[in-house]
């Protein structure tokens, strides 16, 4: 490390300039130099700290599950230790989160429930940060196949984002520790990219957010691993497709969002799948998440009608059992209760005059794509 390198406290809840020379012990042992402002620093963020850390006693450095003793709902396990935090250049506009891990402007804005309604001059920077948001997603995209972890491809995500001048989203939001959620197989959402390995017959949700410019782009797609898949995991995997695709085509000045879970649910439920109810889709341009909450269940209560200039996402996560989630031990890493498959599509949208702009399209040259049922 030079000595006129600016050094930043390795502490995901605070991130500050620092000219400590307090370095984590652990970490230097594997040539990780993470320093920390003070003792106080190191021992309050030492719990999400440590997931850098290789199982102590491991000569070989291999991987293992850090929650050996939790009762996983699935095959799927986490597997660290995590890579450490990649680095964002000084350059490239952050949001509030990135120091502190505390989205302080979104926090506030929640507290006027009040959707946001852009001008034509921040429409066209949304629908910039979006076609970004698409580059990168399909650029990921590209790089699913057996053999490659969801860390790698977490890697590509935050060098693709800022090539593009942008901050991934997702890093450092409320300490999230990666640039991208990787959800496999039974992970409803909010996977954290770790050592595992995707194997042949998998299915992994990319979900991409970034902001640029001011303004951030959220979009997702779940992905076939290979060509070996179960017709379970297609049927999943496209009821949740076409559930988002029979929303879209609801969406109109004038509509609710209320009845958009009415149509998504309906059609889940005609394709033997279930809605999860936990998560929702939302607001998104000059806050990463906002007004309106966006339930994917049918009979929800959520308020709100579609005017010219909101920008919105749906999302909804389908699964192949039950709707009911379990989350793991790493606070983030949301599981079916039943350990059968989970599938997301999200778009974020504009509502026009006359109806409704798909701001993250896929282009004829995305990756991944509809698949036909087996019987």
């Amino acid at each position: 490390m030079s000595s006129d390198q600016i050094v930043y406290c390795a502490g995901l809840q605070c991130g500050k300039e620092t000219t400590s020379q307090l370095k984590c012990p652990i970490c230097l042992k594997s040539g990780i130099e993470s320093v920390f402002c003070d003792e106080s620093c190191y021992k309050d963020n030492y719990k999400a700290h440590k997931a850098l850390h290789y199982k102590d006693g491991d000569d070989d450095k291999a991987s293992y599950d850090p929650f050996p003793k939790f009762k996983y709902t699935g095959e799927l396990r986490a597997s660290y230790p995590l890579t450490s935090k990649r680095y964002v250049p000084e350059e490239v506009v952050k949001p509030d989160w990135a120091a502190n891990g505390l989205p302080i402007a979104e926090q506030r804005n929640d507290r006027l429930n009040k959707i946001p309604v852009y001008n034509k001059d921040q429409i066209k920077k949304i629908r910039k940060a979006a076609m970004l948001g698409r580059e990168v997603l399909d650029i990921a995209a590209a790089a699913v196949k057996p053999g490659i972890t969801t860390d790698e491809i977490d890697e590509i995500v935050h060098n693709e984002t800022i090539k593009r001048n942008a901050y991934p989203s997702p890093l450092n939001y409320y300490n999230f520790p990666k640039s991208v959620c990787t959800s496999v197989n039974e992970v409803i959402c909010h996977g954290i990219p770790d050592k595992t390995v995707l194997k042949e017959g998998d299915i992994v949700n990319i979900d991409v957010s970034l902001f640029h410019d001011g303004f951030h782009a959220d979009l997702n797609e779940t992905y076939y691993v290979g060509e070996d898949i179960s017709k379970e995991a297609i049927n999943t995997v496209e009821t949740s497709r076409e559930c988002l695709k029979a929303a879209i085509k609801r969406c109109k000045p004038g509509a609710t969002f209320q009845e958009l879970g009415d149509y998504i649910e309906k059609h889940a439920k005609e394709n033997k799948c279930s809605v999860v109810r936990t998560y929702c889709g939302h607001g998104v341009g000059e806050y990463f998440h906002c007004s309106p909450n966006i339930p994917h269940y049918a009979k929800n209560r959520t308020s709100g009608i579609m005017k010219p200039g909101m920008v919105f996402t749906i999302e909804p996560m389908i699964n192949e059992g039950v709707w009911k989630d379990v989350t793991w031990p790493d606070d983030w890493t949301s599981v079916t209760q039943d350990g059968k498959l989970s599938a997301q599509f999200e778009h974020m949208l504009l509502v026009t005059e006359h109806g409704v702009e798909l701001l993250t399209a896929r282009n004829k040259k995305s990756p991944g794509g509809p698949r036909q049922r087996i019987k």
